[in-house]
């Protein structure tokens, strides 16, 4: 099994390696720190495996599972996170994740999940309340009272987005995208009109609320 590796905490990375390395059949081809680097060296090396952490600067977890099915259709991504609420497990299904990990589980289940969603089966921790699962599996989209705000934006705006709500400015984001300055305050003007927030500081508290960002907390 070949697995390529993203967490942004050098030190976990690091811990994490070391763990997968000492699993039987398990190859790790890299590992990086940031959603952009995830996609590039998805698309590089088409890992079998993607071990995906949901919070990452510049593009977060959820955004690189949306894209890594055009640059490698066969690739599995099994989340790793801390997060256990209903919000962030329903976000990383509907981005299509094969599976969905706490990072205080067991060394065991950590093989158990890489085994089936490298078969093509689903893993959910047991750690992630039932209640939970079974409440998103029970409601339809038709049904859902609080649909998620971000998916009004497109992919570009949900990545300016974040960039904004992790203090880069404009002229910034616009050198990191590789765009001009017009193209970012186009993005930026139309994000604010579909959101009906004109404001930065509720434009952040909005993305750390439907998981876009890391609170002060995570």
């Amino acid at each position: 099994m070949r697995v390529l590796l993203t967490d942004d905490h050098q030190l976990v990375r690091a811990g994490l390696r070391a763990l997968l390395e000492s699993l039987g059949g398990v190859t790790v081809l890299a590992e990086c720190g940031d959603g952009h680097e995830a996609l590039t060296l998805t698309d590089k090396l088409q890992p079998d495996v993607l071990l995906l952490d949901l919070s990452l600067p510049g593009l977060n977890g959820i955004e690189v599972a949306r894209r890594v099915p055009k640059l490698s259709p066969s690739t599995r991504i099994l989340i790793l996170s801390m997060h256990t609420s209903a919000e962030y497990v329903a976000q990383a299904l509907r981005a299509g994740v094969a599976g969905y990990l706490v990072k205080d589980s067991a060394v065991e289940e950590l093989k158990v999940a890489l085994e089936s969603v490298w078969q093509g089966r689903t893993y959910l921790s047991p750690a992630i309340s039932q209640t939970v699962v079974e409440g998103f599996l029970r409601i339809t989209d038709d049904e859902r009272p609080a649909a998620n705000p971000l998916d009004r934006l497109t992919s570009r705006q949900r990545e300016i987005l974040q960039l904004i709500s992790e203090g880069n400015g404009t002229r910034a984001i616009a050198e990191r995208l590789q765009v001009s300055v017009k193209t970012v305050e186009a993005h930026r003007t139309q994000l604010m009109e579909r959101l009906a927030i004109y404001d930065v500081p509720s434009l952040v508290r909005l993305a750390v609320r439907y998981g876009l960002v890391p609170g002060e907390s995570s």
